[in-house]
């Protein structure tokens, strides 16, 4: 086999990398060459990323809306690539310094997770992100105490649309951030809606829907979420540094 065969072969086998490694390049340049008024925008007015193309638009603004569109799923399809490399030392380096997200000491951010917005994400020393959770940042942020357990197929949503609206829009009153206390434990299949305060060491059981603010060392389960209990309050762990490479 000669070195040109070689070659083509290592190129075909490596290709997802080479892809990946453009998609950086691109999406290091859109991340840092945002404006100021965008990250306010997103963070403060809590305006749509993509708005309806309205017919008495002109061409040149429709076609800048396509190209928005396009960059923007070129991003989702970065973010999908990024959640599935085989070190989280390396998809938090990818976080930090590519999407911007405020990540502390000792995270782990399991497979699949999707971070959306991320330059709007707060994650505290020693907290676990779960296989394939949503962290959906876009209107107003979520902020991450220290030491949380956020467990698989967790979705947290910072906004929802108004089924009354005649353009079904996410409306003010339907979208804010979200703040989670330390050492906050959310079990699998959790999710939480715009706007609540899950206060220090509270516990959300598996399956639940909070749509409401959760007190500190509370238990709450079921759709809504309801206090179905108390937690002791004298809580000293933290989750080890040590963990393998290979997550």
């Amino acid at each position: 086999m000669n070195t040109s065969v070689l070659v083509i072969l290592l190129f075909l086998i490596t290709i997802r990398v080479w892809i990946y490694f453009f998609l950086s390049m691109g999406v290091v340049l859109w991340q840092y060459t945002l404006p100021k008024s965008y990250v306010e925008e997103q963070a403060v007015n809590n305006r749509l990323l993509v708005s309806y193309i309205n017919i008495h638009k002109s061409y040149y603004k429709q076609f800048k809306s396509r190209i928005r569109s396009i960059i923007v799923g070129i991003v989702r399809l970065h973010v999908f690539y990024t959640t599935y490399i085989p070190s989280h030392h390396i998809r938090n380096f990818v976080y930090r310094h590519i999407y911007r997200a405020d990540i502390g000491r000792h995270c782990i951010i399991y497979y699949g997770a999707e971070l959306r917005s991320s330059q709007l994400l707060h994650i505290g020393d020693g907290s676990i992100i779960g296989d394939k959770a949503t962290l959906d940042a876009r209107r107003g942020g979520i902020f991450i105490g220290r030491f949380v357990s956020i467990n698989s197929n967790v979705s947290m949503w910072t906004d929802s649309h108004d089924m009354n609206d005649p353009y079904f829009r996410s409306v003010p009153g339907k979208r804010g951030p979200i703040h989670v206390g330390d050492r906050v434990f959310i079990g699998p299949n959790v999710t939480i809606l715009h706007s609540v305060n899950i206060v220090e060491g509270a516990v959300i059981a598996a399956g639940s829907v909070v749509t409401k603010d959760v007190e500190p060392y509370t238990v709450v389960a079921g759709v809504p979420a309801k206090k179905i209990g108390e937690r002791s309050r004298d809580l000293l762990y933290t989750y080890p540094s040590s963990y393998s490479l290979f997550l």
